[in-house]
């Protein structure tokens, strides 16, 4: 199988590009640092460094690298298998542009193989707007040959890859938890199968996207956010503060009670679930830091996001939402002076309150009592010491 995929970072290597090289497929790299994939083709081989109770390295091997920007990238797409991704939602729409040339060449060549593209992303349906995108610079005629032949698979995906130490002296090398979940949506894919340890097949996917964002996403968040407000540096740190772990905890709880409702989970399960992923954030291996894990407040508080969709779960059902309120709070807290939503976010609640800044980044406008609530735990949280 002839894979190409679009992202060389951390989570790339970490997660998907080495499940599909763990599959003996035919697996290229292309992104737009030059340097990484330098040293990628150069080395066409890397260390991925697994941390949990046990700690081991595996190397992944037999893998090629190319710029985005090199034609050859466009070829590649022509005579693919497979495209995969994992260059974060802001950069699918910069991508699109490329898969759109290689598709066009690919109808060109006259190549009737079947070709899946997925979206790897930290969003809902990802795989579906890159499509939009795709689309919207094909040739009209296309279109139809393009629906026969191209599937786009939308999935979900769960594995915590923090930066590299800089004082390691390998570029490539990447550590991750041993925990990975990467569930694909089987209904949508053209062709075969293929068969891929890690990846796995569901009919459902929206229950298993909400799943993740309202458990590992939500816990994630708000553990962040509490943690920056609290002085911690790390996420481990603030998850081991007893009065962040209790807030975390119980919000995960009450957007578990939404997917209970909505999916019919069991409810024994979930709290196992919510259990092993608060034992992940826990994880001391991990050196993963709140400023990281909290940046892009903005679209983090948007209504189809981690904190606000769980939010609007709970009035769905007529659900407890006490401790979503504080880490919603919280994430009006963040502050950081490399991320432009932070600066922005801050701007905004300089120039136009909090009231009024919480109606715009979130779309409650609809509930003033909810808003009312999430301001005045605001006012607690500046209090707290930092």
């Amino acid at each position: 199988m002839k894979v190409i995929h679009f992202g060389a970072g951390n989570i790339g290597r970490g997660f998907i590009g080495k499940l599909l090289a763990d599959a003996n497929s035919q697996l290229t790299f292309t992104d737009v640092n030059q340097p990484l994939i330098d040293q990628l083709e150069h080395q066409q081989s890397y260390q991925v460094h697994i941390v949990g109770q046990e700690n081991r390295i595996e190397k992944v091997q037999h893998v090629h690298a190319i710029n985005t920007n090199d034609p050859k990238t466009i070829e590649y797409i022509a005579t693919a298998d497979m495209v995969t991704t994992a260059v974060g939602p802001q950069v699918l729409e910069k991508i699109a542009a490329t898969l759109a040339q290689g598709i066009v060449l690919r109808n060109k060549l006259n190549n009737q193989r079947a070709l899946n593209i997925i979206a790897c992303e930290n969003m809902v349906r990802g795989t579906s707007q890159l499509k939009r995108h795709i689309f919207s610079l094909l040739p009209q005629e296309i279109h139809q040959w393009v629906e026969q032949h191209i599937g786009f698979v939308d999935s979900a995906v769960d594995r915590i890859v923090p930066p590299m130490d800089a004082a390691n002296d390998d570029p490539l090398a990447v550590t991750v938890e041993s925990f990975s979940e990467w569930i694909v949506d089987q209904t949508q894919f053209i062709g075969n199968i293929p068969t891929i340890d890690g990846m796995e097949l569901t009919d459902n996917l929206m229950a298993f996207v909400e799943r993740k964002l309202f458990t590992l996403n939500t816990g994630h968040a708000i553990t962040a956010y509490l943690g920056q407000r609290y002085g911690h540096q790390t996420i481990s740190d603030a998850i081991n503060d007893p009065k962040i772990h209790a807030i975390v905890k119980c919000a995960m709880e009450e957007s578990g009670q939404v997917l209970v409702q909505r999916y019919g989970f069991n409810a024994d399960q979930h709290q196992q679930y919510i259990e092993k992923i608060l034992n992940r954030f826990a994880n001391p291996y991990l050196k993963d830091d709140v400023s990281r894990v909290g940046r892009q407040p903005i679209r983090k508080l948007s209504p189809e996001d981690r904190l606000i969709k769980p939010l609007l779960g709970t009035f769905e059902y007529q659900l407890p939402n006490d401790n979503l309120i504080i880490g919603i709070a919280a994430a009006l807290h963040f502050r950081c002076s490399s991320d432009p939503q932070a600066i922005e976010m801050a701007e905004l609640i300089k120039e136009n309150g909090i009231y009024q800044t919480i109606i715009e980044l979130c779309g409650l406008q609809q509930y003033p009592h909810i808003v009312d609530k999430i301001c005045a735990q605001y006012e607690l949280l500046k209090l707290s010491n930092k």
